[in-house]
């Protein structure tokens, strides 16, 4: 081999490794998490707060990557053209040889290895190259210029309107995706969900609608209002003014033994204020109104000042944690399989858990937020027992109702020939 040739090969080599730091570099940026480099940033980690801050200028390093991985790959291909037709005497020959050589060292040592190692720890080659890549920003400060506005030229020519911003149901994936890798548990999962869901819970889903609330009237004896906490067992009961749609506050079980049975006390004089809102108020405003106001339940009223139902602070806190029982709850389940395969559901249940229990989307169509609501939906009609439907793979039984109210549905999942079939024997009914 001729003498002359090594500096040419060492100038090749040296090519190269600058193609695969691009290739590298590029693939590290692209694919890190900014938010574990950001935490690498807040524990004081050397050279992470230079990494993250070129994430902010990206448009500008990837630019500056690219500049450099063609300057290098061109280069590379043009002194490997020069040396095999040096080597080989021959022009043709020789740049048909470069190209082939170069294709293959490129492909392998200047893209998918550099590139692979790079996927693997990002956040740790950004680091690494951040150093020289800022460098490298200054350097070709003009030409990186030049591209930003080409860019900003083509978002406009095109009308290209970037979003960057990670929605709630994004959110959803990540922390499902770290759920499935074991970063978290499947109970750090769901608080997690729950939470990043919580803003977008009104007080008309969580309410404890009218029928069920447990309340006294002003006017009601001390041996009444015993009696109502007794049976409820609730430490707290509203206290209403002829009608629930005029509740005026509500008494504490505490407050009542102590004054009205003890002390001898009118009810009204330890009535304590509530809060009215509206339906559509979202949890998260409603549990700081009930803070800063240091109560405990609010009144959901409609549009005419009528009651809707209450919602308590703990009804608002088993958004984010589930159920909380406590030693006189009586534990209530909502849905409860049967020995023949059906599943028995309340239907003060909400809609958005049936739908995930059986694994099916939410019926986005449904303005319904419980069980009950939908299904007088789907039936067109007060429901009695008996009368049933099929909804995708369901097959849906009215089991309980009270006073035109249904308590209780029976659920069971079909195959699609079994509805295909019960649809046509219908069909042929009606005929």
């Amino acid at each position: 081999m001729d003498p002359d040739s090594w500096p040419q090969i060492i100038l090749l080599i040296i090519l190269v490794a600058f193609s695969a730091f691009f290739s590298a570099s590029e693939t590290s940026f692209t694919s890190l998490n900014k938010i574990r480099l950001k935490m690498m940033v807040d524990e004081g980690k050397r050279g992470a707060k230079l990494a993250y801050s070129l994430t902010d200028n990206f448009d500008k390093m990837l630019s500056t990557v690219l500049i450099g991985n063609n300057i290098v790959n061109i280069a590379a291909t043009s002194v490997a053209t020069i040396l095999f037709i040096g080597l080989l005497k021959d022009s043709s020959l020789g740049s048909t040889v470069s190209t082939v050589v170069m294709t293959v060292a490129v492909l392998i040592f200047g893209e998918v290895t550099p590139k692979s190692i790079a996927k693997e720890k990002p956040e740790a080659f950004a680091i690494f190259a951040a150093p020289f890549l800022k460098f490298l920003m200054l350097v070709f400060t003009p030409f990186v210029a030049f591209f930003v506005v080409w860019k900003k030229m083509l978002k406009k020519l095109f009308r290209l309107d970037s979003n960057d911003a990670i929605t709630g149901d994004e959110l959803i994936n990540i922390v499902q995706e770290a759920e499935e890798g074991g970063g978290l548990d499947e109970g750090e999962s769901d608080l997690i969900k729950s939470a990043i869901s919580f803003s977008e819970c009104t007080a008309g889903d969580v309410l404890t609608p009218r029928v069920d609330i447990v309340a006294v009237d002003k006017a009601d004896s001390v041996e009444e209002i015993i009696k109502a906490f007794d049976e409820s067992g609730f430490s707290r009961l509203p206290v209403y003014d002829e009608t629930v749609d005029s509740i005026i506050g509500f008494i504490h079980n505490r407050d009542f033994n102590k004054y009205v049975v003890s002390a001898g006390q009118t009810v009204e004089s330890i009535v304590k204020d509530t809060v009215f809102v509206a339906k559509q108020m979202p949890v998260s405003e409603l549990l700081k109104l009930l803070q800063s106001k240091k109560t405990h339940m609010a009144v959901i009223a409609d549009e005419y000042g009528g009651t809707i139902g209450i919602v308590t602070m703990e009804d608002i806190l088993e958004e984010l944690v589930g159920e909380i029982w406590d030693e006189y709850d009586e534990v209530v389940e909502e849905f409860v399989a049967q020995e023949d395969g059906t599943v028995t559901v309340l239907c003060s249940a909400q809609l958005e858990k049936m739908f995930e229990y059986f694994g099916l989307d939410l019926d986005e169509e449904s303005e319904s937020v419980s069980v009950g609501g939908w299904v007088l939906e789907q039936l067109g009609k007060i429901a009695e027992e008996g009368d049933e439907f099929n909804y995708e793979n369901l097959y849906i039984k009215v089991t309980k109702v009270a006073e035109r109210r249904i308590l209780e549905i029976n659920v069971a999942v079909v195959s699609p020939e079994d509805v295909e079939e019960d649809e046509q024997e219908k069909d042929a009914s009606v005929r």
